[in-house]
């Protein structure tokens, strides 16, 4: 599109991250702006699984968060040999949502990236309902193989989008702040911005 960037038309399919079953179809297009800025993204998906179902697993998975016996803490998720420990899951799960939301922002025409590793994490107690972690994770950069390290508080309850605070550094780019938000499974990706921290 002269003067305003690139615009890409997606049609994929989607998977449920934990069963690997179909999730549903979407159509999205990507707009990659000619200024330095994140990519503009419209999307929309028709789901195999119906929402209520969804919400059933969303509040069985808090629950499951929620109800440790001691606040989670936790390093080299998976470990070196990719192994995940079934109790660590959840955090894996919402570190995965979490940073997905960095890497929409960080994301360009010629980078990706993918996580790698939560190298910590760490929950808070909270006095309300709301989750709250604390996260170190590692996202790989295509195609220059670089290790971007961010740091991550996260902040969900379930029906509601899922908060992320950040801020990236790397040898190559510098000390990178940013915020953004990413919703929850129930819920689409949302425009809301967190502020800096």
């Amino acid at each position: 599109i002269p003067e305003s960037g690139h615009k890409y038309y997606l049609q994929f399919s989607t998977e449920d991250y934990r069963t690997g079953e179909d999730a549903g179809n979407c159509l999205a297009t990507v707009l990659y702006p000619k200024k330095k800025s994140r990519p503009v993204v419209s999307i929309k998906c028709s789901h195999t699984k119906d929402q209520k179902e969804i919400q059933e697993e969303d509040n069985s998975f808090y629950q499951r968060i929620r109800h440790q016996s001691k606040p989670i803490t936790a390093s080299n998720i998976p470990d070196s040999y990719g192994n995940i420990e079934p109790a660590l899951e959840p955090v894996w799960a919402l570190a995965v949502a979490g940073s997905s939301s960095i890497m929409w922002e960080k994301s360009t025409e010629t980078l990706g990236y993918f996580l790698a590793q939560v190298k910590s994490v760490r929950q808070w107690i909270r006095r309300d309902d709301f989750v709250e972690f604390d996260y170190t994770v590692l996202l790989h950069e295509m195609p220059t193989q670089e290790i971007i390290s961010c740091h991550m508080r996260l902040t969900w309850l379930p029906g509601q989008p899922l908060k992320v605070k950040h801020f990236c550094a790397s040898e190559g780019h510098g000390a990178e702040p940013g915020s953004g938000a990413e919703s929850g499974s129930a819920a689409g990706p949302s425009a809301e911005k967190g502020a800096s921290f």
